[in-house]
């Protein structure tokens, strides 16, 4: 399926623009609101706090060695990396894909 932004869409817009979108997505069978998706990031980033709020035991974490750098600059340790379950849209226009 295509999407599509119609004119109604850009009230309130300044073009031209670059700005991420924020959706809600499933993500292992809940539903996750505000999620930002910023096609100039390299990596998909799941806050400790969410992680938690989805039950899934630390220990299923796989290690990481590799450090991220903040949005301020700052270097982030990641906990470690875990692939998820993802649903986007709703039946019968939606799919399914694994995430890391």
């Amino acid at each position: 399926e295509v999407i599509t932004f119609s004119e109604v869409d850009y009230e309130g817009v300044r073009l031209p623009h670059d700005d991420p979108v924020v959706v809600t997505l499933l993500v292992e069978l809940f539903t996750m609101k505000r999620i930002l998706i910023d096609s100039g990031s390299s990596a998909d980033i799941l806050y400790k706090h969410a992680f938690d709020q989805l039950r899934i035991p630390a220990d299923q974490l796989k290690p990481v060695k590799t450090p991220l750098v903040g949005f301020a600059g700052e270097t982030i340790h990641p906990l470690g990396s875990i692939n998820l379950s993802v649903v986007a849209g709703t039946a019968p226009c939606q799919t399914q894909v694994e995430m890391t």
